[in-house]
């Protein structure tokens, strides 16, 4: 039995009881295209002193959150960091920046952040391994969103990709989350709304590029929008893992799920 699949065992018969090693750290790091410091949570695996380099995984918060959400919320991100042996990265989307370049606000560039200068950042100080073969993305509400929208503009960055309760359509939501001081009002500006949403963005993708899961509660006021993702990646031949389950727009649910994107991220850093 791999050493993997034993802990893997041990943690489904003991779970908690198991002591884990993880170091969870919170860092500055710099953003030169807003020209100021982003804090981020990392955590790193119990062996990672040993020398070898590790995968990462980037997480993102939703809407009104902020880099420490996932690690004050879901602490067992610690235990998985050592069950799969990955680097988790929780970064900072500034409450509201939906995760890409404002064309109206200059100061909103959390595309060119998360994407390019944080993976740098981190890729400059960690023992990475420096390839999109060993990087993924996921996040929740907003930061499902922004993990499909980097992913899918940065294929050459991220290998994998996930969205838990994601806004992968934002258009029916026009007066909600800041969105329109983001892109401006969705009356004046239609077409760039209809651009930066994620339903519209299919067609960036090559079939078999990105592995792809996406998570949603059947009661979700997002699980529409995702059930429409789905039918036009369906359209499109592009595979990908959907999960429908039980469950709203909390906690609760992504606490769950962050442990089936984070299985489905391990088996694509095997391949």
């Amino acid at each position: 039995m791999s050493r993997s699949l034993f802990v893997c065992c041990l943690f489904l018969l003991f779970g908690t009881q198991l002591t884990f090693a993880a170091k969870v750290d919170t860092v500055q790091t710099y953003s030169a295209s807003m020209k100021k410091n982003i804090k981020a949570v990392v955590v790193t695996p119990d062996k990672y002193s040993e020398g070898k380099s590790y995968p990462v995984v980037y997480i993102l918060h939703g809407a009104g959150g902020n880099y420490a959400n996932w690690i004050t919320r879901v602490p067992a991100l610690a235990e998985y960091a050592d069950l799969y042996q990955t680097i988790l990265v929780c970064a900072d989307g500034n409450v509201s920046s939906w995760y890409f370049d404002s064309p109206v606000d200059s100061a909103w560039k959390y595309e060119t952040y998360v994407a390019t200068e944080l993976v740098n950042w981190i890729d400059s100080r960690y023992k990475t391994i420096k390839d999109r073969k060993g990087r993924a993305i996921t996040g929740l509400s907003m930061g499902g969103h922004g993990a499909l929208y980097l992913s899918f503009k940065h294929q050459d960055v991220f290998g994998a990709a996930g969205s838990m309760s994601g806004g992968v359509d934002f258009t029916p939501f026009a007066s909600n989350w800041n969105i329109a001081e983001r892109l401006g009002s969705y009356s004046q500006f239609p077409q760039r709304w209809k651009e930066n949403t994620i339903v519209n963005m299919t067609h960036l993708l090559v079939p078999k590029r990105l592995a792809l899961i996406i998570d949603c509660g059947k009661e979700d006021f997002f699980y529409t929008v995702n059930m429409k993702l789905h039918e036009e990646l369906q359209y499109n031949n592009i595979p990908h893992d959907f999960i429908i389950r039980p469950g709203t727009h909390n906690w609760e649910y992504w606490s769950n799920a962050i442990k089936y994107q984070l299985l489905y991220f391990s088996d694509f850093f095997r391949k």
